[in-house]
């Protein structure tokens, strides 16, 4: 009877502690602490329930790379969601397998005949293509956390830990999927537009008459009205704001990103915006550091049906300070798949901060 009610006792107090830590680690991903304590307790009962594959002592407070990973991908979602131009993309999840996508390429559209009175229809074929896509992986390198460190500050340091590894990796793949939306070089149907405004500085403010020339080109190129998106970035929102009263008065009323509709467009804010060479306009690689003489910043037009986002596997890496005795240290990272990009070489623009005469 004795060892039954200390052996109670333990699985009381190891409940209560692991509880506390799914709160924490709730906290820090961004859902509700109750939601993370359940979460994190579901984990430790379940596994001990599934033939002894659970840990030992899987009740008493530990840590659990199981309950991360899952509550890590609903905080991804909800980054995502809080990016309002991101979140309007269509999403090909349900096409992911083993971290890759099987698309097929249309290469063209095909003809329409209004009102015609030739028969038989002349039969047509379209070359469509299996393409693989095979999604980015996002990797974040080992974080060391000691034992005295927990110790010392409770859960609060794995949980910060933690925190900090998701919004890095929110950083690079959001940057990332506007700099691939981003068209590569002036096309007629990927216009690369230059400001024509007044001079600030060493560049050239934006105006509605360039967003305008913008709509004008995407007409030409005959991309559709629907869903087209223009993200600014904090130079030309800063040029809006400062001329024009009406877009001040958008701006200001904002929810989730979007500023409002202009000239058909969809209008959001982002500063992470790629580069262009203002002389080729031609865009700079991804994590190339801009030349202050050629180089300048751009807005990012695109449409909703030239691109597609995908997200992947997600998995969280730990090593226990227990099978560390010489350090006695924990090390933490993170690896995920995902990838947004265009589905076709049409239906993306910019406009590049042109340099003053």
């Amino acid at each position: 009877m004795k060892r039954f009610l200390l052996a109670l006792m333990g699985m009381i107090i190891g409940v209560a502690l692991t509880s506390a830590m799914g709160a924490t680690l709730g906290v820090a991903v961004g859902v509700s602490p109750l939601a993370g304590a359940l979460t994190l307790n579901g984990v430790a009962v379940g596994t001990s329930l599934m033939g002894g594959l659970a840990p030992a002592n899987a009740l008493r407070a530990g840590l659990y790379p199981e309950a991360w990973t899952g509550e890590l991908v609903k905080a991804f979602r909800s980054a995502a969601a809080a990016i309002g131009w991101y979140n309007k993309i269509r999403s090909y999840d349900q096409y992911v397998e083993k971290d890759a996508i099987h698309m097929v390429d249309v290469g063209v559209d095909p003809e329409v005949l209004v009102n015609n009175s030739s028969y038989p229809l002349e039969v047509e074929t379209l070359p469509d293509g299996d393409i693989t896509v095979r999604l980015d992986k996002y990797q974040s390198k080992p974080t060391r956390i000691t034992d005295d460190e927990l110790h010392a500050l409770g859960h609060d340091k794995m949980a910060s830990v933690i925190e900090r590894h998701k919004e890095a990796f929110d950083e690079v793949r959001f940057s990332r999927a506007i700099h691939s939306l981003a068209p590569a070089e002036h096309t007629t149907k990927t216009p690369v537009l230059l400001t024509t405004g007044e001079v600030d500085g060493d560049r050239k403010r934006l105006t509605r008459r360039d967003i305008i020339a913008l709509k004008k080109a995407f007409d030409k190129a005959k991309i559709p009205a629907e869903g087209r998106m223009l993200v600014l970035c904090a130079d030309h929102v800063a040029d809006l704001l400062e001329q024009d009263q009406k877009f001040a008065a958008q701006y200001y009323n904002y929810e989730s990103g979007a500023i409002n509709r202009m000239y058909g467009f969809e209008v959001y804010e982002y500063d992470a915006c790629p580069y262009y060479n203002t002389s080729t306009k031609k865009k700079l690689a991804y994590g190339a550091v801009p030349a202050t003489a050629t180089d300048r910043q751009c807005s990012v037009a695109f449409s909703l049906k030239r691109a597609m986002k995908a997200n992947g596997s997600t998995k969280t890496y730990l090593q226990e300070a227990a099978a560390n005795p010489t350090t006695q240290e924990n090390l933490f990272s993170m690896r995920t798949y995902t990838i947004c990009l265009p589905t076709k070489a049409e239906g993306l623009g910019a406009i590049v901060s042109a340099l003053k005469a």
